[in-house]
C-alpha cells in the first residue's frame, strides 16, 4: 500500500493535481448482503443498484465495448477517457453521454474521481493495458480489459497475482467466452464426449493489417506531426519512446511487436479458449515456429505457422496446439470436414468483413475417438464426419443457455451476482501462451519453457523478453503496485 500510495503521490505532483484519497476511505468496504443476510462475495453495490463504470479507451474497439457494458442496463457510465478525445472513433461514444466527465490521461481520471468509480473498461492497444488495469486494481476497482491481457509475459503473471493479491472481479474480453461454444465444450468435457484429446488445428486466415507492407523493413517509420488531439505521450504509456507515425495508431499498433501481439494475440482467445481452459492445458513445454513467412525485427510474419507443445495432464494426454495465420498458409482439414460455415456473430476483422475463404476462422480438435470441428468466438462445435455425429447424435448431453452475455457475466461478477467465466486467473495463462508465442516469432526460433520456473531454458534474450525492455522513465511504479 505504500508503494501504491507514493506513486499517487507522485503521479499527482506530475499531473499538477495533489488530491490522493486516504487509504481508510478508498479502501472501505462495507459488507453487503442479500434479502436473506447472506454476505455477497464481492459485491461493491447494494443489489439492484447500477455499477459506476469508467471507461478507459472509448474508440474502435472500447467504443464498442463501451456500448455493449451500457446496453446491459447494469451499469452508469461515470467516466470516459480517451488519449484522443477529438479523433472520429471516439465521436459516437461522446455524443451518447455527452455530460460524462472527460480525461485524457487515465491517472488524472483516477486522481479526481475514484471514489465515484466502482468498476473499470480498459479498452486499449495492447501496450497499454498493464499500467491502466494495474493502478485500478491496486485502487480496489473491478477491471474488464480487453484481450490479450497483456503484451509480456510478465505483465499477465503480475495483473493475475495483482487481481488476487486486491481481491477485485477481473474478466478478459474474449466475449464468445460467455456464448453457446463455452457451455458447449464445457458440458461435453464433463460427460466424456470430448476426451483424450492430442492435437488441435487452430487457423486465423483472413487478411491482416500489415499484409502488402514491405516485409524487408528496415526501420520504424518516419516521424510526423502528432495531431492536436492527441496526447500522445499518454498513449505511449510504459513503451520506450517512438516519434509518433499514423502508422502506429488505430488499430495499426497491433502489427508492430513494440505494442500490439499480432493475429495470435488479436484471434488466439477467440479460437482456443474453451479448449485451453477445459482441456487444463495450461503452459506449453515448447513453441516452434514451423513457418515464419516474410519474418522481419519489426512487425508480424505475413505467414506464421506456430507449434505449441502442452505435456500429459493428470489422465489426460499430451497436446500439440498448431496455430495458423496469413492468407496463403491454409491448413489441410480431415476427411468428411464439409463445408466451412461463417458465424454471422464473429465480428469484422481490421480490414473489414470476414471474406468466404477454404477455411474460416476456428479448429479442429482431434481426439483418440472423435474429430470436432468449430470455429471462433462463440460457435460450437460439431462432429465430424456427418455419419459419425449421426451416430453420436443421442449420446450428446444437452447443454445449458447461457445466462449472461460477456459484459453482464462481468457487471453481474461486480454485484456478487455471477463468477465471471474469463477472471485473471483463467485469462492469464491462455494470454501467457500467446506471449511465448508472440517471442518465438519475433526471435524465429524455438523455444523451451519451464512451466514450473515460468523461464526459458534454451535462450537468453529470449527468456528476457518474458519481462521485455525496461519501462519509460516515469512509468516504473506501476510494476510495483
Amino acid at each position: 500500500m505504500d508503494s501504491r500510495r507514493k506513486f499517487l503521490q507522485k503521479a499527482s505532483v506530475a499531473l499538477g493535481a495533489f488530491s490522493i484519497v486516504p487509504a481508510h476511505v478508498l479502501f472501505a468496504k462495507p459488507e453487503i448482503r442479500n434479502k436473506e443476510g447472506e454476505i455477497i462475495k464481492n459485491a461493491i453495490v447494494t443489489p439492484g443498484d447500477k455499477v459506476n463504470l469508467a471507461c478507459v479507451g472509448i474508440g474502435n474497439q472500447g467504443g464498442s465495448d463501451v456500448m455493449s457494458l451500457f446496453n446491459t442496463g447494469l451499469c452508469n457510465i461515470v467516466a470516459l477517457c480517451d488519449t484522443d478525445m477529438g479523433a472520429a472513433h471516439t465521436l459516437k461514444v461522446l455524443e451518447k453521454f455527452p455530460d460524462v466527465p472527460r480525461f485524457q490521461d487515465f491517472r488524472v481520471m483516477f486522481d479526481k474521481m475514484a471514489k465515484q468509480i466502482d468498476a473499470v473498461l480498459v479498452g486499449v492497444p495492447d501496450h497499454s493495458h498493464f499500467p491502466i488495469t494495474m493502478l485500478a486494481m491496486s485502487l480496489r476497482k473491478h477491471v474488464y480489459v480487453e484481450k490479450p491481457m497483456g503484451r509480456t509475459f510478465n505483465e499477465v503473471e503480475l495483473m493475475t497475482k495483482g487481481a488476487k493479491k486486491y481481491k477485485v472481479v477481473t474478466q478478459m474480453g474474449n466475449q464468445g467466452h460467455s456464448e453457446a461454444n463455452y457451455f458447449q465444450f464445457k458440458t461435453w468435457v464433463e460427460a466424456g464426449i470430448i476426451k483424450d484429446v492430442t492435437a488441435i488445428t487452430a487457423h486465423m486466415n483472413s487478411a491482416r493489417r500489415w499484409h502488402g507492407w514491405d516485409p524487408n523493413i528496415k526501420k520504424f517509420p518516419d516521424a510526423e506531426p502528432i495531431p492536436e488531439t492527441l496526447d500522445w505521450n499518454t498513449w505511449l504509456s510504459a513503451a520506450q519512446y517512438h516519434d509518433y507515425n499514423k502508422d502506429f495508431i488505430n488499430g495499426q499498433w497491433r502489427c508492430w511487436y513494440d505494442f500490439g501481439m499480432g493475429a495470435l494475440g488479436d484471434w488466439g482467445a477467440h479460437i482456443i479458449d474453451t479448449a485451453h481452459q477445459f482441456l487444463n492445458l495450461g503452459l506449453p513445454t515448447e513453441v516452434d515456429p514451423l513457418l515464419l513467412r516474410g519474418h522481419n525485427s519489426f512487425f508480424f510474419p505475413m505467414s506464421s505457422t506456430l507449434l505449441f507443445k502442452f505435456p500429459a495432464r493428470g489422465n489426460m494426454p499430451p497436446v500439440d496446439i498448431t496455430w495458423y495465420d496469413g492468407v496463403d498458409n491454409i491448413p489441410q482439414v480431415p476427411e468428411g470436414y464439409g463445408t466451412s460455415e461463417l458465424d454471422p456473430n464473429i465480428p469484422p476483422t481490421s480490414v473489414g468483413k470476414i471474406q468466404p475463404a477454404k477455411l474460416n476462422p476456428g479448429k479442429e480438435i482431434y481426439s483418440k475417438d472423435l474429430i470436432f470441428k468449430g470455429g471462433s468466438h462463440g460457435s460450437t462445435l460439431s462432429i465430424i464426419p456427418e455419419e459419425k455425429a449421426k451416430e453420436m447424435q443421442s449420446k450428446l448431453p444437452e447443454v445449458p443457455q447461457s445466462p449472461s452475455n460477456h459484459y453482464a457475466n462481468f457487471l453481474k461478477g461486480c454485484k456478487g451476482e455471477e463468477e465471471t467465466r474469463s477472471p485473471f486467473e483463467i485469462a492469464g495463462p491462455l494470454s501467457q501462451v500467446f506471449n511465448l508465442g508472440v517471442i518465438a516469432q519475433q526471435l524465429n526460433t524455438k523455444i523451451l519453457f519451464d512451466r514450473e520456473k515460468k523461464v526459458i531454458t534454451n535462450n537468453a534474450l529470449a527468456n528476457q523478453l518474458l519481462t521485455g525492455t525496461p519501462p519509460r522513465k516515469g512509468w516504473e511504479e506501476f510494476y510495483k503496485l
